[in-house]
């Protein structure tokens, strides 16, 4: 990140503390294991140096929101928006602690882990109703999106009128298709990335800066 960019950076949160403005707060939102902490890392590294949290194959690494305030990412053109991210665990209509022990937890850390998850859920809808200007809605690129929790949480994200920026995410695999991804939410913006090598991150800021005004 430049000296230029940083300078920015300084500006923009000046004039929000000075006059009062609410940064806006962007939720990542999705089924587990779609790589929204991923995301959120990546968004941070690049623009703060930071990071939100750890990551993890077993599902529900994340079991807590987790908030990075006053972020600003600046466009190709210039254009910048300053944010919180808001990383929220996996919302799933479904939670088993056996799940877990298949990924090798003893009986009591799966049901500690499937316990905190709920309640993890519950949190991120919380956030929903009551803290999110907009959502980065998070799909594994090599998934079905038509699944209940997809439709129903995208569903839920319209009902409240805010903006959504769908992210075909893990497009480095050779299964994945972001056009059947666009295909079941065609009424939303949409961009194919890999959080994780940071493919087509760039397009992603851009979108942002963009959509999140």
């Amino acid at each position: 990140m430049n000296l230029l960019v940083r300078t920015k950076q300084k500006i923009s949160q000046f004039f929000n503390v000075f006059f009062g403005k609410r940064v806006c707060r962007i939720g990542i939102y999705g089924p587990p294991n779609a790589g929204k902490t991923t995301l959120a890392n990546r968004i941070v590294r690049d623009w703060t140096g930071d990071a939100v949290g750890p990551v993890s194959e077993v599902p529900h690494e994340t079991r807590r929101v987790r908030r990075k305030q006053d972020i600003t990412i600046t466009g190709k053109n210039g254009s910048s928006i300053t944010f919180d991210i808001v990383d929220t665990p996996g919302v799933t209509t479904k939670i088993d602690y056996k799940e877990f022990i298949e990924y090798g937890l003893e009986k009591e850390e799966a049901v500690k882990r499937a316990r905190e998850a709920t309640e993890g859920v519950a949190e991120a809808m919380h956030w929903l109703r009551e803290d999110i200007d907009g959502v980065i809605y998070m799909l594994d690129a090599t998934q079905d999106p038509f699944q209940q929790v997809n439709i129903m949480m995208v569903g839920i994200i319209e009902s409240r009128k805010l903006p959504i920026l769908i992210v075909a995410n893990k497009n480095d695999l050779p299964d994945a298709s972001p056009a059947r991804i666009k295909s079941a939410f065609p009424q939303h913006p949409m961009v194919a990335i890999s959080s994780l090598e940071g493919t087509n991150v760039d397009e992603l800021y851009e979108k942002m800066t963009a959509y999140f005004r």
